[in-house]
């Protein structure tokens, strides 16, 4: 049966990536006989330079109806100046939204290749897996109300409304339980209840809902606990559950543990299964068409994506495989370089994982 894809190269790198992982996909497509296509799209800066705005209706419509999508990257200095309801940043929160994709899952894996690629001590993060359950369609990124408005002084005042309702919480932690079920088997929520009364109501959901997973230990932490613990003790952790903002930044934070966010995948899922693939760095103007950035992210990416939404896990443990083999043959871009490694372009790093997979481009 086909599987269409839609591709989302957006703005900075992203099209530089995107055109490895696409190669990538391609590839296992021959090699498995998967019956895959493709669609091109245009979200972020580039949808704005072409239409006007950073996703349109239309787009949405056409994303929907595809069995998944790779997105590569939006953002970059050439649309600063914008108003902020047409920044670039703006269609992602629209796509996650018109999508329904409420839970975003951010493994941080060390591959042991590029232990000392990692900031801190090999002892420390050898063997680290840990995935962040990111709750990503609530919270105070889409509270009402806000804004910025002057108070009767003259002085201007910027505020947002941080906000969750029961069933938003409990579709998180469900997805949550579900996969600390499929791994170690504890969980961990992030909140900072001793705070704020929002995180009061996601603690009790999660308390509510931990006896229906007798096989799964939970416990919670405290926001800025679990960031000092992330660097000081992060292989205490196996499955992270937390909002939207905590989420944002902690999983950015787990992702440097690993050697560089140049690594790391994610996926983002509605519930149905479908969902928007997507690696965890940014658009990276500042090096974007030197042929350096690291498409390794968005490959692992693209097999994410055959393995949650398009049910194709012997094609996604082959890429996995092929990556590790390019890794083992010393090859690096620029972002995980050591040295007696070979330093390689974008595309080269491209070519080598499909060359891993038994082809040739």
């Amino acid at each position: 049966m086909s599987k269409k894809i839609m591709i989302l190269p957006g703005d900075g790198i992203g099209p530089e990536i995107v055109e490895q992982a696409v190669a990538v996909l391609e590839t296992v497509d021959k090699k498995f006989d998967l019956g895959l296509s493709f669609e091109q799209g245009l979200i972020g800066g580039a949808a704005i330079d072409a239409h006007g705005e950073p996703l349109t209706d239309a787009q949405l419509e056409a994303a929907g109806k595809c069995d998944a999508v790779l997105l590569g990257a939006v953002g970059g200095p050439k649309w600063d100046q914008l108003e902020r309801h047409i920044r670039p940043e703006k269609g992602l929160l629209k796509i996650r939204s018109g999508l329904g994709l409420y839970a975003n899952l951010r493994p941080a894996i060390l591959y042991p290749q590029l232990a000392e690629a990692s900031s801190l001590k090999p002892e420390v993060v050898s063997g680290l897996d840990i995935l962040i359950v990111r709750e990503l369609t609530g919270g105070i990124y889409f509270g009402e109300p806000r804004g910025i408005r002057t108070l009767e002084n003259g002085e201007k005042q910027g505020f947002n409304t941080y906000v969750y309702s029961e069933s938003e919480i409990e579709r998180i932690a469900r997805t949550a339980f579900e996969a600390a079920r499929k791994r170690k088997g504890k969980l961990c929520s992030v909140d900072k209840a001793n705070v704020l009364e929002v995180t009061v109501l996601w603690r009790e959901v999660l308390d509510r809902l931990a006896p229906e997973y007798p096989d799964v230990e939970l416990s919670h932490m405290y926001v800025d606990n679990a960031a000092m613990q992330l660097v000081r003790a992060p292989k205490q952790f196996d499955v992270v559950v937390t909002g939207n903002m905590f989420g944002d930044i902690l999983s950015d934070a787990a992702a440097m543990l690993t050697g560089s966010i140049g690594m790391l995948p994610s996926a983002s899922l509605n519930e149905t299964g479908f969902g928007l693939y997507e690696p965890c760095h940014g658009s990276a103007p500042d090096i974007a068409g030197q042929g350096i950035a690291n498409p390794l992210a968005t490959i692992l990416s693209a097999a994410m994506m055959l393995r949650y939404s398009l049910n194709l896990g012997e094609a996604a443990d082959a890429i996995e495989a092929a990556v590790s083999k390019v890794l083992d043959q010393g090859l690096r871009t620029a972002d995980i370089y050591t040295e007696g490694c070979k330093k390689v372009s974008t595309a080269e790093m491209g070519t080598a994982v499909t060359e891993a997979l038994g082809y040739r481009r």
